[in-house]
């Protein structure tokens, strides 16, 4: 008796291992009726695993009991997901979300990366182990991980079949949670990992080869996930070598800038010269990759401990990392071609430090704490000597370009003396501009004409030699920097490539933060972002502000690639007999088939029940609402609603009357973070819509038809108290009659902020894509964020930005870009020319006329007059009649900025969630003031 009891307990103990389920009334419900059904009169210790695998009675048995009223597992509690049901149904071709069970977000980013590797799923899904293997297994970590094996089958199943928007992965995660001896620590990525390949692979290694458990050659988690490199180092004057075997490859971040410079120094240990990096290292041992694993993944290692606080802190530094990343140069069998590489890379970057070296010391020049480019400084002497003495009308001052305050460029400026000469040539085209009051500057107070003959004729002959000679050392930088670029990108070096499938995130500190998945959709050639239950589509621009660092807390943890010579690891799953794509359930095994429908059943019981109490919730209200005095039914009974007609615009902070708690405690909350000040760092208007109508003292209807619109939400209604809200200001919406508020007033209210913003995500998108180098788009972003800003700012005050930070960039991006520009018209290549003319035309001639015609500011034409200048120094250059007919029909409209239509090329579409442009605000914010960037006038 006591041992029929005992071996009952047992038999329980691993049935709740493998469910998940803990009521132990339950389960010893489902093991009497799958006893009966089996019609076994003895179980022993391994038979219930037997019966996980094999019986589909116990499955559809466990799963009812799972999904029962008693037992069901309910998805939405303390998640922040919605509690409608109708909420939970999966849309069309959508991917799957996993639920956050607590702390869990790790395990949702790394299933999900896994998971969509059709290759991987296919194993998983497909695994099975005979019942002689079942039965040999007897130690606890083979039992362990043959339930974790089943709980990830199902939970895939799910994930391929389920008419649910997201999952839950309790069952999986408690197992693991198990090992990790905790259940509330948030977990590192790369330590489960590891943990998850290791179960997976001591899974896999029993079905493989039961018999030898040693031999690792068909475990197909050790073929897919594992390589091997090769340890090399000189002992005694001999190279010795090991051949070591590695999963996820781990890479230092700190001291590098992107991928190839980890890699490089992963791998080689002895003294090596990076592309990018001034330091060497020097040990005695390489490592060279000697087989790479179909999916090879990197663990990108962003934290260090802090040894004077005690404790460990995050690396934020910016790593990038490519798309595609080519292997060759790691490989053992090239050896001797990298050593050669290696060798050309550090004779190049020597004579690059030579060449940067000489230039740095034409660009700042002096012996004083203050230096300046030489061909400036020499610039600077010629117009004070040719400067007439103050006494001299201004009429008879010579017509000089405008003189800077702040010293540019050495390369883009031109000699203003050699358009002086030339001035018949020009002369039509300047008089369309109004005349401009040449400001009195230093002279000599006296100067022969033989003196300023030989003080111009020498300085200017100076100037043409040191502006000749930074040219020189410019190409030759350009020259050398590209030759170094393109010293791994030759043929014989790019055979080996691997391609991104999925960068896991991580966003906070060492010690706290959340995770979260980008992962490439290799059927649709599509980013998707795997964020818990929130599946969205990306793009690879998000993916790179979001994982690269340095802008932000949030960057990559963990890269996978797979192997773009094997298409079957992302190929979908085929019919053997018709070759026809199996897609859905179609690809499911049928237990697992009939396992996801059963779960689908009850998901639809429960859409049912839901339904069917709300509508019984619902008839309850109509029939128990009376008639109030505050709130007649009866038109004819109503108080005169001239008042509400008649409100003031004054805003004040005293909730609307008759309001419940909850609105009573939202509308002071957002008319405490009303009265906030705003910093270049945050704006509260971002915040809430609420926020922005306080601010502009907007009508109080508005105000309180807003408040009420935000709680009648559906998506809202997370518990009882939460629907009974929705119900009540739902209920007051339809109360506001026609008569009570002009609606267009309202939705006008709501269109602006809508396009404040737009103003907002035009703005951080221009700084952002600035900061990035991107110098032509930002200038598109930033001069739609100002035309917009500008009807805004024409409404209120408060209504827009500060139009001077976006006026400030603008000019920055118009300078540059017409820099840019100037250096390409001049280029000898056709294709550099014609870019120039597109540029002019597309960008900087539209951002030109805008300027002139808002209510320009001395700045803005101090930079348009700049531009003119510089366009208009080709006048007196001999250049090739095509040149002369392209800048003759571009310069009228350069120096007339009254004369067409401004059209404006269209900006991406950009996200403008509150949320989402608060942190950017932030983040650009403090990455602007970290890099002390000069104001350009």
């Amino acid at each position: 008796m006591f041992a029929c009891l005992f071996q009952s307990q047992m038999l329980l103990n691993q049935l709740r291992e493998i469910t998940g389920i803990q009521d132990l009334q339950v389960l010893q419900s489902a093991l009497n009726v799958c006893l009966v059904q089996q019609h076994l009169s003895m179980y022993d210790e391994y038979s219930i695993l037997s019966v996980k695998l094999n019986n589909y009675a116990c499955l559809c048995i466990l799963v009812s009991f799972t999904f029962s009223d008693g037992m069901k597992r309910k998805r939405c509690e303390g998640s922040g997901e919605s509690c409608s049901p109708a909420d939970w149904i999966r849309q069309e071709d959508c991917p799957v979300g996993i639920r956050n069970v607590g702390n869990t977000c790790w395990f949702s980013a790394v299933i999900q990366s896994l998971f969509h590797l059709p290759v991987f799923r296919r194993l998983v899904l497909n695994y099975c182990l005979s019942e002689r293997v079942l039965e040999k297994c007897k130690s606890h970590s083979e039992k362990r991980n043959i339930a974790f094996m089943q709980e990830l089958r199902c939970l895939f199943a799910l994930m391929v079949g389920s008419n649910r928007r997201f999952v839950d992965p309790s069952a999986a995660v408690e197992l693991l949670r198990d090992a990790f001896r905790t259940s509330e620590a948030q977990q590192d990525v790369s330590e489960f990992t590891h943990k998850l390949l290791d179960w997976l692979e001591d899974a896999f290694q029993l079905a493989a080869n039961g018999n030898n458990p040693e031999d690792k050659q068909n475990n197909p988690m050790v073929q897919l996930f594992y390589g091997t490199f090769v340890a090399e180092r000189l002992h005694e004057g001999k190279i010795v070598s090991n051949i070591e075997q590695f999963g996820q490859y781990p890479l230092q971040v700190n001291g590098f800038n992107n991928l190839d410079e980890c890699l490089e120094g992963a791998m080689v240990e002895g003294e090596i010269e990076s592309l990018h990096s001034d330091q060497t290292m020097s040990s005695g041992q390489e490592r060279w990759f000697s087989k790479l694993p179909p999916v090879l993944t990197f663990e990108l290692s962003r934290f260090e401990f802090n040894q004077s606080l005690g404790r460990p802190e995050k690396i934020h530094k910016k790593l990038e990392f490519p798309q595609v990343i080519y292997m060759d140069r790691y490989l053992h069998k090239n050896v001797d071609q990298t050593h050669g590489r290696r060798g050309d890379v550090k004779r190049l970057k020597d004579q690059l430090t030579v060449l940067q070296q000489k230039l740095e010391g034409y660009k700042n020049y002096g012996s004083g704490p203050t230096k300046y480019p030489l061909a400036d400084m020499l610039q600077y002497v010629v117009e004070f000597a040719t400067t007439k003495p103050t006494n001299v009308s201004p009429a008879s001052v010579p017509t000089n370009p405008p003189i800077h305050t702040e010293p540019s460029s050495g390369d883009s400026r031109q000699d203003p003396f050699s358009s002086t000469q030339k001035t018949p040539i020009h002369k039509p085209f300047t008089q369309c501009r109004a005349p401009m009051e040449v400001p009195l500057q230093p002279a000599p107070h006296s100067v022969t004409e033989e003196e300023l003959y030989f003080v111009r004729s020498c300085l200017q002959r100076w100037r043409a030699e040191v502006e000749n000679t930074v040219n020189e050392l410019k190409a030759s930088i350009d020259k050398v920097s590209q030759a170094l670029e393109g010293m791994y990108s030759d043929n014989s070096l790019c055979q080996v490539s691997y391609r991104l499938h999925a960068v896991l995130v991580h966003e906070g500190q060492a010690s706290a933060g959340h995770y979260w998945a980008y992962i490439y959709d290799h059927a649709n050639k599509r980013w998707l972002k795997y964020n818990d239950v929130m599946v969205t589509e990306s793009t690879w621009e998000e993916l790179v502000r979001d994982s690269y660092g340095g802008m932000t807390n949030a960057s990559a943890y963990c890269l996978m690639y797979i192997s773009d010579k094997l298409p079957y690891l992302i190929a979908e799953d085929t019919d053997d007999e018709t070759g026809q794509a199996l897609k859905g359930m179609d690809s499911l095994p049928s237990i697992l088939r009939r396992y996801v429908r059963e779960d689908n059943r009850w998901f639809q019981q429960e859409l049912r029940e839901w339904e069917e109490q709300f509508c019984q919730a619902q008839c309850e209200e109509v029939h128990t609402e009376k008639p109030i005095p505050e709130e007649p039914q009866n038109p004819e009974q109503e108080p005169n609603p001239e008042p509400a007609q008649e409100q003031t615009n004054e805003v004040s902070g005293e909730p609307p009357t008759d309001s419940t708690p909850a609105f009573h405690e939202e509308y002071s909350r957002l008319y405490e973070l009303s009265q906030e000040e705003t910093t270049p760092q945050q704006d509260p208007r971002l915040q809430h819509v609420l926020v922005y109508l306080f601010q502009n003292q907007a009508p109080n209807r508005v105000i309180e038809r807003t408040l009420l619109e935000q709680f009648g939400d559906r998506n809202l209604s997370f518990d009882d108290r939460a629907v009974s809200i929705m119900r009540e200001a739902r209920s007051k919406i339809r109360l506001i009659k026609p008569e009570d508020m002009d609606m267009d007033e309202y939705l006008q209210w709501h269109d602006d902020y809508s396009m404040f913003k737009t103003v907002f995500a035009y703005l951080l998108t221009g700084l952002e894509q600035y900061q990035n180098g991107k110098i032509r788009e930002a200038l598109n972003y930033l001069a739609h964020a100002h035309q917009d800003n500008s009807v805004l700012l024409r409404k209120g005050e408060r209504k827009g930005v500060d139009q001077s930070l976006i006026a400030l960039y603008r000019r920055k991006c118009l300078k540059e870009l017409n820099d840019n520009a100037a250096t390409l018209f001049k280029s000898p290549d056709a294709n550099d020319v014609a870019e120039a003319v597109t540029i002019m035309n597309e960008c900087i001639i539209p951002c030109m006329h805008l300027m002139v015609r808002d209510s320009v500011s001395q700045e803005d034409l101090d930079v348009i007059e700049l531009i003119r200048s510089c366009w208009c120094s080709y006048l007196g250059q001999d250049m090739d009649d095509s040149l002369q007919e392209k800048l003759s029909e571009f310069l009228p409209r350069v120096l007339d900025c009254s004369a067409e239509l401004v059209v404006l090329k269209e900006p991406p579409k950009v996200r403008k969630s509150p949320h989402d442009l608060c942190s950017r605000l932030t983040a650009v914010m403090e990455s602007i003031h970290s890099t002390s960037v000069i104001t350009v006038k």
